[in-house]
């Protein structure tokens, strides 16, 4: 693909390198102005050095580099250990296609250099983006993981591992609302929330295409074959045949009745839009313990941040939990959601409300994404017949496989504990009126 060394970045208006090899040849004195411009450093100081610019992998899209700088005046308040993000892959077009999430980011990295924010976050020192060619570039601190009283990363998928997981997510959704609370209270500039994408197009984009009842039906038979190839993978609950009766019976009423679901889903869902992170997985925050020795955390990777439906980001933010966990404890998360939300200002929030759309959300979808999981994990099919269960090393030393399989797992866990029955019945019953 044609690649450009540079561009003119349409939030500042600055000039900015659009590669790593670009911003290696720009070298200090980018940085120097670019942070100058952005307010992150004062003109009495400057990068006198850059000491590390090397290549990190991870993540899906775009590039990214470890930088560390020295600078003329030593400040505190002036990380020298960084993070670099660009938003596009010049070498690999399916991680260049995610280009267009770093416009919010890049939005979001400014906002949050407001006084007082309500989350933590990496401070940013430099932020651009180019709308018509999709480049971008972040620049801001590196959390320093594992060092300095933070905890190691936690990767997704992996929550059996974290001790007292519940106080880790109790920190994360009270982090989400007060974010989102902040929003609805009117806290951030009105200039700068007019860039953000409101929620309902992204739910709309979620929404499947339409599926006839023989394809559903197909898609409910395969996974019941790969159940029974692999019962060591998945629990009982969702191996069942009573579970599989369930899966033929409701995930093609779910079709039969989606413009009813949609309606409920929708009407549920009118005031529940406020600005928020949009995958707020555990491997996207990072924790530690404040001064009073509670444990806090902030959040990476914002990517898509907007304003959407609230539960949508609840829902983004748990389900790489241990879905018998989440299940154990989602009125509580609700209610600690709203309680945090109207203590900021964002006003009352009734917690039913949050768990009808969370399992409206789960219903409403027929399924057709998390059992179109399956074909992917059966691509594995050798080492999952052969491996003892899900925590054998070969499944959760491959983050893909791991992933996968969580997925699959934690909706069809989460779906059956939302009475699908029920939901449907209802929503189908007020489609029809009185």
């Amino acid at each position: 693909m044609t690649r450009r060394d540079w561009e003119r970045g349409d939030i500042r208006g600055r000039d900015f390198p659009v590669h790593l090899d670009a911003l290696r040849i720009a070298g200090p004195r980018f940085l120097t102005e670019g942070f100058r411009a952005t307010g992150s450093m004062g003109t009495n100081n400057s990068v006198a050095a850059i000491t590390e610019l090397e290549p990190f992998s991870g993540g899906s899209t775009g590039r990214k580099a470890l930088l560390s700088v020295t600078y003329e005046h030593s400040d505190p308040e002036l990380p020298e250990r960084l993070f670099v993000k660009f938003s596009r892959d010049f070498d690999n077009e399916l991680r260049d296609r995610g280009k267009r999430q770093m416009e919010s980011e890049v939005r979001f990295g400014l906002l949050s250099q407001i006084p007082d924010f309500p989350v933590a976050v990496p401070r940013c020192l430099f932020a651009e983006y180019h709308v018509e060619s999709g480049s971008g570039i972040l620049i801001s601190e590196r959390i320093a993981f594992g060092a300095g009283g933070i905890e190691p990363h936690h990767p997704k998928a992996q929550d059996y591992e974290i001790e007292n997981v519940r106080a880790h997510y109790d920190v994360l959704v009270a982090a989400l609302a007060r974010l989102a609370g902040s929003h609805r209270a009117g806290r951030f500039p009105d200039d700068v929330m007019a860039h953000f994408e409101s929620g309902p197009a992204k739910v709309k984009a979620r929404e499947g295409k339409s599926c006839a009842a023989d394809q559903v039906r197909s898609r409910v038979i395969r996974y019941a074959d790969f159940a029974a190839q692999c019962p060591q993978l998945l629990p009982a609950s969702i191996r069942s045949e009573a579970f599989i009766d369930l899966l033929l019976t409701e995930v093609p009423r779910s079709f039969e009745h989606a413009d009813a679901l949609r309606t409920a889903l929708r009407e549920s869902a009118r005031d529940l839009f406020a600005f928020c992170h949009w995958n707020a997985n555990i491997d996207n925050a990072w924790y530690w313990q404040n001064r009073n020795g509670d444990l806090a955390c902030g959040l990476l990777d914002w990517g898509n941040v907007g304003v959407m439906n609230m539960v949508t980001a609840l829902s983004s933010a748990l389900v790489f939990a241990e879905p018998d966990f989440v299940i154990e404890n989602l009125d509580h998360f609700f209610d600690l959601f709203s309680g945090v939300f109207a203590e900021v200002g964002g006003g009352p929030l009734d917690p039913a409300l949050l768990k009808l759309q969370f399992s409206l959300q789960m219903v409403v979808g027929g399924l057709q994404w998390p059992l179109d999981i399956v074909p992917l994990i059966l691509r594995h099919l050798p080492v999952l017949t052969s491996a003892t269960d899900r925590f054998d090393p070969r499944i959760a030393d491959d983050e893909f496989l791991r992933t996968q399989l969580h997925l699959l797992t934690a909706y069809l866990m989460l779906w059956q504990a939302s009475d699908p029955g029920g939901l449907i019945d209802r929503a189908a019953a007020a489609a029809k009126g009185p």
